[in-house]
């Protein structure tokens, strides 16, 4: 018995080649799955060795941090050394400090000029006294601000005149004064006169001869 095949054969062509666009899907399926696989795999190793990475680097700034903060510590600790030995220093020059006022003053106390009264208060003097004129006043400003090395900044605070009567038939016209002024303390004297020292060098030097 002869068998006869009535499919045309287009359709099984047809048919075949749908086969084979579904086995290749199939297989670039596979294919996309195995690559996108394996760049997935390789992420997490690269995202795994960074976070090591960052674990140890937070480790390493930790201990920096520990170290910055005991530096901080020793920073504190120098500096509050240094404060007291400042301070130590200062109780120490703050000795001499009557010393200088006293010595200073009758350096620089003109003719003509009386103290009758000393108050300090920190390192604010002030003083009270009597003076023949206001011209004698005046000087003793001039005095306390360019020739002493260890008082500063005077400061005129009051003046009236008054009559003394040193007998019977004679009186006279004095002036009552109230200086202010400042007591430097050693170290202060010490800047100051380095910068005194230092710009009179220049003045020196440019009013010197000049030679041809």
């Amino acid at each position: 018995m002869i068998l006869i095949n009535l499919l045309p054969h287009r359709e099984a062509a047809r048919k075949r080649r749908r086969e084979a666009f579904f086995a290749s899907l199939g297989a670039s399926a596979v294919a996309g799955g195995i690559i996108a696989g394996a760049i997935y795999g390789w992420y997490v190793a690269q995202i795994s060795d960074q976070q090591n990475q960052n674990a140890v680097l937070q480790t390493e700034i930790k201990k920096l941090e520990d170290q910055i903060k005991d530096i901080a510590t020793l920073q504190a600790e120098i500096a509050a050394l240094r404060a007291r030995q400042q301070a130590v220093e200062d109780l120490q020059a703050d000795r001499n400090m009557p010393v200088h006022l006293l010595n200073e003053l009758v350096k620089q106390l003109p003719d003509g000029v009386y103290v009758t009264s000393i108050k300090q208060e920190n390192q604010t003097i002030s003083i009270t006294g009597i003076a023949q004129s206001n011209e004698r006043v005046s000087e003793l400003l001039r005095n306390l601000s360019n020739n002493s090395p260890w008082l500063t900044r005077p400061d005129l605070v009051e003046i009236t005149s008054t009559s003394v009567s040193l007998s019977p038939r004679d009186n006279r016209r004095v002036s009552n004064y109230v200086l202010r002024f400042k007591l430097l303390r050693a170290s202060e004297a010490q800047k100051a006169a380095s910068a005194a020292s230092g710009s009179s060098a220049p003045a020196s030097a440019a009013s010197g001869p000049v030679r041809t």
